[in-house]
């Protein structure tokens, strides 16, 4: 997944992905691995999102940008509709991308860069290597070698000493290379050597100490790793003489211990077996008691939910009871009867006393009337009603 997160990137790059994709919707460039590992669902997804429709729009397919509040299953089963119509496979469940991450995104984003990149036209091409130029190497004369001898054990003695000085050994093949060229050069005009050979070891002799020559050993030889491997047998084979003595003294230890401890364990077991018995009975009972227990605690939670029930009902009756035992004793209602009675007895008597008064004043108008027919004797029937309203009024009033 890694790898092919780091080849998407590449081919991105090539699309030219930071000019024409994230510089346009203001977004920063991608990691190596920013769609291989989770770092937050939310962006990945809308930058899976951004670079996806812009693939599929590079690759010949419009394709609508989808924004930040859009739905992401259909975003998503849009996506996967485009790459399908390019021949790709898709293996997968939808849900897989909404994360933002994962193998199966880097997989949507590879295959999508893959048809952009034919779209627009470019194709992959072999590698061209570049020659490498070998350095011609010298043959030196028989004196020359053994000088290079001479100072390749002086070297190896000194080698703690003047590291400043420090000469390479393929510098110092150029540098007589090139001198021989040189030399070559000037048509042979120098013969035979004028050098005294008692002056140049003189000379050899001072110049030796500040000399150090360094022969680099490639790794790749299979002669040098055969060396390592025989060094390294040896190593372990001396290794192995001395410590085998103390590996099998610890052996033979480890064994008398181990001997030790399984006939104590024996004997452990020779003594505790009574007590064993007597655990594994203990647990027995005490598995029998958990039962017993768990149907107990069924029971006593069953008869505690009934009691409560009783408990409510108990407490709405006694409720109801007292309402009516207070509605029972108050006297309130009976001194609100009373005192309507006594309204109304008042306003009995008021009536009485107004309809006396109408019959009177109805009385003295019919009376008014018959005094010109019988002015005698209409006056003592006015006497006699008279005397007799008066005392029916003094009645109502002693009752009243």
């Amino acid at each position: 997944m890694f790898v092919l997160m780091e080849e998407l990137l590449d081919k991105l790059k090539l699309l030219s992905y930071e000019e024409e994709a994230l510089r346009r919707h203001n977004m920063r460039p991608l990691s190596r691995h920013y769609f291989a590992l989770p770092t937050n669902p939310g962006e990945q997804f809308f930058m899976f999102c951004t670079l996806a429709a812009w693939l599929i729009t590079k690759a010949g397919h419009p394709f609508e940008q989808p924004q930040e509040y859009d739905d992401p299953n259909a975003t998503i089963s849009n996506i996967l509709s485009e790459l399908r119509s390019f021949g790709r496979s898709v293996d997968f469940p939808p849900s897989k991308l909404k994360a933002g991450y994962g193998e199966q995104a880097c997989y949507v984003l590879d295959c999508l860069a893959e048809e952009a990149l034919k779209y627009s036209g470019f194709s992959w091409k072999r590698p061209a290597y570049p020659t490498e130029e070998l350095e011609e190497e010298e043959i030196t004369e028989d004196d020359a070698e053994l000088m290079f001898n001479k100072l390749e054990e002086n070297a190896v003695e000194e080698e703690s000493d003047n590291e400043e000085n420090f000469i390479d050994l393929n510098v110092l093949k150029a540098q007589t290379y090139r001198s021989d060229m040189n030399d070559s050069a000037k048509h042979e005009e120098i013969l035979q050597s004028t050098t005294d050979a008692a002056e140049w070891n003189l000379e050899v002799e001072r110049v030796l100490p500040q000399l150090k020559v360094t022969v680099r050993t490639d790794n790749k030889d299979w002669r040098i790793h055969l060396d390592q491997m025989h060094q390294h047998k040896d190593g372990i084979e001396s290794s192995l003489k001395e410590t085998r003595g103390y590996l099998d003294k610890l052996h033979s230890e480890i064994s008398r211990t181990l001997e030790k401890i399984n006939s104590r364990e024996k004997y452990i077991n020779n003594q505790l077996e009574h007590l064993v018995q007597e655990y594994c009975s203990a647990q027995a009972l005490l598995s029998e008691a958990k039962e017993k227990y768990q149907e107990g605690s069924g029971g006593v939670t069953q008869r505690i939910r009934v009691l409560s029930e009783i408990t409510e009902v108990l407490e709405r009756v006694k409720q109801e009871t007292e309402e009516k035992g207070s509605s029972m004793t108050d006297g309130a209602p009976l001194v609100k009867i009373k005192q309507a009675l006594t309204k109304l007895k008042q306003e009995t008597i008021q009536m009485d006393i107004q309809i006396g008064v109408m019959e009177n004043t109805l009385l003295q108008s019919k009376l008014k009337e018959k005094i010109q027919i019988s002015g005698s004797v209409l006056c003592l029937k006015v006497k006699t009603l008279d005397t007799i309203f008066t005392t029916s009024l003094d009645t109502r009033n002693f009752y009243a």
